[in-house]
């Protein structure tokens, strides 16, 4: 690993900072929803193609390829997508966009997640990784990949043929601008770092009646109601303790007027685990559970469950990490890495290097100044600082990549 070649690459950061500013601003104020990134697909595909790049757009995404001599194939990936939440940073460059959702909706759409910087920053890699080809060999690829809101990006990318259109990553590197750390500092951890999860939605069946004659339908209200208390009981009860399990009820609709009693009830369910096994234990109960309710209701007819928005486990290699971790320590000083420990956020990144058996890393950096308000990432004012943030998250990406494509010294 050598830091000589981290500072010949990052030399010139300087002197990339107005259009990466720039660019971050553009993004802010045009974000596109989950997998209907088309205009930001297409200026990250012109600017990859002026670095030098092989640019390929696949699954709604795109990557380059920039092949550099014999060594590692090092992929970088950085998601694109944002979300449908009404701004309210109060920046100038703030979003007032609206867009049509997937359901036909009209929605405000916000960079809420950060995704703006994490393409303004891979770009600023791959910048300077073009511009600095004497100091390091081998192969980088620069994957931007939409939909992560959804968990929709990373397959769509696979099932289009990624694996086959891009040389086969040795390791794979994605970061995630947070909270937490303050800016300037980055966090690493080894094993889980992001939990898996999963959407349901649940759909109980009724019978109609007057408010006033309960006793002549059945009640999918009540029905629901006993549901909602039941799943309190699974992590408290069928996990061990010590455990970690989330089963959350977002969304409870039902009815439309205080005296009839209604046909049917929806529900929206999240989970959340550190263990695929868990997961699926968590799904199991809640089937198990709603169609036990529904039976002890006298429903009608048996209950609809559908699984959606799957999200993987993000689970750092060890050696990957500890190999970036040093690079980071090398490049920061200690008093800028920080242990990140586990957060309880899914990602859908890991389906990338999954799919070609890479070993991988993700990690995260800060974006709040102490003079600032942290807001959590989705919130309406989730407005990272531009700088020292965009830098880290660069120079991040760089050494990260350089730890394993840095020429020997």
């Amino acid at each position: 690993m050598s830091t000589s070649s981290t500072e010949a690459v990052l030399a010139d950061l300087g002197q990339i900072t107005d259009w990466q500013e720039e660019l971050y601003r553009q993004l802010h104020r045009n974000p596109e929803l989950s997998m209907q990134e088309s205009e930001t697909v297409a200026e990250i595909a012109r600017r990859l193609t002026a670095f030098g790049y092989d640019v390929t757009e696949i699954g709604g995404g795109v990557v380059g390829v920039l092949h550099n001599g014999d060594g590692p194939t090092v992929l970088f990936r950085a998601d694109i997508d944002a979300l449908p939440v009404k701004e309210a940073t109060g920046l100038p460059y703030a979003s007032t966009k609206t867009a049509v959702d997937a359901e036909g909706s009209t929605v405000p759409v916000m960079h809420a997640c950060g995704h703006d910087m994490h393409v303004a920053a891979a770009l600023g890699a791959a910048a300077l990784l073009a511009e600095h080809r004497d100091a390091w060999s081998g192969t980088y690829e620069a994957l931007f990949q939409p939909g992560e809101e959804t968990a929709a990006g990373a397959r769509s990318m696979v099932d289009a043929g990624l694996v086959d259109a891009i040389p086969r990553p040795d390791v794979a590197l994605g970061q995630h601008v947070l909270a937490s750390p303050a800016a300037g500092q980055v966090g690493t951890t080894v094993g889980p770092i992001l939990s898996t999860g999963a959407c349901l939605r649940v759909t109980v069946y009724g019978q109609g009646s007057h408010g006033s004659m309960p006793h002549l339908g059945v009640d999918p209200v009540v029905l629901s109601a006993a549901i909602v208390t039941r799943l309190q009981t699974i992590v408290s009860r069928e996990l061990p303790p010590g455990q970690f399990g989330v089963v959350t009820v977002g969304s409870l609709q039902a009815g439309t007027k205080a005296n009839i009693i209604p046909d049917d009830a929806t529900m929206l369910l999240n989970i959340r685990a550190y263990d695929t096994g868990v997961r699926e234990q968590l799904v199991a109960a809640i089937r198990r559970i709603v169609t036990a309710e529904c039976e002890a209701a006298a429903s009608p007819r048996p209950p609809e469950i559908e699984l959606y928005d799957i999200y993987p486990l993000t689970d750092n290699d060890a050696d990957v990490t500890a190999r970036v971790t040093e690079a980071f320590v090398q490049h920061f000083g200690p008093d800028r890495v920080v242990e990140l420990g586990r957060m309880t956020a899914s990602e859908d990144f890991s389906i990338i290097p999954d799919a070609p058996e890479t070993p991988y890393s993700y990690w995260g950096f800060g974006g709040f100044t102490p003079d600032q308000a942290a807001r959590p990432n989705h919130n309406p004012g989730f407005g990272p600082a531009l700088q020292p943030t965009l830098r880290t998250g660069t120079q991040a990406a760089v050494s990260a990549a350089l730890a394993y494509l840095a020429k020997p010294q």
